[in-house]
């Protein structure tokens, strides 16, 4: 980023696309846990990278956000995703890598990836 307009035509473009600001009684929500232990974990490059994914897709439905702790720092990167219904997936040990599959199979076609959920975890 070389300019202020350069920067002012980053934020329009993302504005744009993700909108967090309006009305989500329709819409999927993708909530990155951005605390301390997120960030620590990698959740920086998770969060830009469903951004990216989801404005490159043009998914106008979607709604990426983050919050501070989700309680279960030990299987940080935390995603949770609440569809239309209120219903929660809870994906854990998440990478930038592991997103363009959410998007494809969770948030497009409607199926959990079942692999990168908090249920597949060995809580011993």
């Amino acid at each position: 980023m070389k300019s202020l307009e350069e920067l002012k035509a980053i934020r329009d473009r993302v504005k744009s696309s993700v909108d967090i600001r309006e009305d989500n009684s329709n819409k999927i929500r993708v909530v990155v846990g951005m605390a301390t232990c997120g960030i620590a974990a990698g959740a920086r490059p998770v969060l830009a990278a469903f951004t990216e994914e989801v404005a490159k897709r043009g998914l106008h439905n979607v709604t990426v956000t983050q919050t501070g702790c989700i309680g279960i720092c030990q299987y940080e990167p935390v995603v949770e995703i609440f569809d239309a219904d209120g219903n929660k997936t809870t994906y854990v040990k998440m990478t930038a890598e592991k997103v363009a599959k959410v998007v494809t199979d969770h948030l497009v076609n409607g199926n959990v990836v079942t692999e990168y959920t908090i249920g597949s975890i060995n809580m011993k």
